[in-house]
């Protein structure tokens, strides 16, 4: 029995009662209460926030406290108009209402007071092709030819120019899609306060793509992730189950800040099914190693792994046919 204000309670408190006996016969009869603290494991929420922390490590803004946050994520910065203004405005007032519990008209939210995100490649460098070997042995050929040349001879100007790298068509590669933070004035029109991949001041700085880096508590996320994934019970019985609790980390570590929040709000999905893969990976891996050994092992005449010796029971079942028989007749 509870008492009749128990109701009143938190869910997480409980109540016990405990008899004590002496010589057998009970004696006294107490009333316990136990509390328990609800554990969260993970939720989107907190590995959203961590996201933006660590994407945050790589960018540089004007006034870090009140620039880093956004309130949407546009394509270009043509978007920031009064539709993309109004739905600015009701993200902002959901975002205070679950960080503070305080209710705002997004009416009220001043326009100056909005930060938009938008992905842009502007400041970005170009990667330098890559040239193939055999482009190289013959530059070096050339190099050789020109070396047995006199020091005035006009062909050897164009050996410097062998030495300048040729850039490619693609982007420097990046832990995340770049992107620009963007206010708006009196007279709405957009001005950059911040930008991600950036060292130094926004005018007179420069692209830096490794001096950010994951928090703690995200890469602890990560492990936590791969730590419960693997104990499901068609993954926990494999002997190399470390080893895929290990390609998942490394495969967390390359893509985890790729998450792009303007498609979805679920990381945890996107998580998972990285995991999955990654697990999936290391036991076709680990299949086809075991099969190549059994086939190296039945060549020399040895016994192969019990899971090729039963596989060949089974198929040996299926092609077998029952036939029943009453006395000596079949039925």
């Amino acid at each position: 029995m509870c008492p009749d204000n128990a109701k009143k309670v938190d869910y997480c408190c409980f109540y016990a009662i405990i008899n004590i006996y002496s010589g057998g016969k009970l004696v006294a009869t107490q009333l316990a209460k136990t509390s328990t603290t609800k554990v969260i494991y993970l939720n989107n929420r907190d590995i959203l926030r961590q996201i933006h922390l660590s994407k945050n490590t790589y960018c540089k803004f004007l006034d870090p406290v009140n620039d880093h946050q956004y309130d949407i994520i546009l394509p270009n910065v043509e978007k920031i108009n009064q539709r993309t203004v109004a739905e600015a405005r009701r993200n902002r007032a959901d975002r205070i209402k679950k960080e503070t519990g305080v209710v705002i008209d997004p009416k009220k939210i001043l326009n100056t007071d909005l930060v938009f995100r938008v992905t842009c490649w502007d400041h970005i460098p170009m990667a330098p092709k890559k040239i193939p070997k055999s482009a190289t042995t013959k530059k070096e050929k050339i190099q050789d030819i020109f070396d047995l040349e006199l020091e005035d001879d006009p062909l050897t100007s164009i050996i410097p120019l062998l030495d300048e790298p040729e850039m490619s068509s693609k982007y420097v590669r990046l832990p995340f899609p770049p992107f620009y933070h963007y206010r708006i004035d009196d007279k709405k029109i957009p001005y950059i306060v911040g930008k991600s991949h950036w060292k130094g001041d926004l005018e007179h700085g420069e692209f830096c793509k490794d001096h950010g880096q994951m928090t703690r508590i995200l890469a602890s996320m990560f492990m936590k992730l791969c730590e419960r994934y693997a104990t499901r019970s068609n993954w926990r019985g494999y002997t190399y189950n470390e080893e895929m609790r290990g390609a998942a980390l490394v495969q967390l570590s390359q893509i985890g800040l790729r998450f792009d929040e303007s498609k979805s709000q679920n990381p945890f999905a996107y998580y998972t099914a990285a995991i999955t893969n990654s697990f999936t990976h290391v036991l076709n891996s680990e299949k086809k190693n075991q099969n190549i050994r059994d086939d190296l092992l039945e060549i020399h005449g040895l016994n192969p792994s019990w899971t090729r010796q039963n596989s060949g029971k089974k198929n040996q079942n299926i092609d077998s046919e029952v036939i029943i028989t009453y006395g000596d007749q079949p039925v």
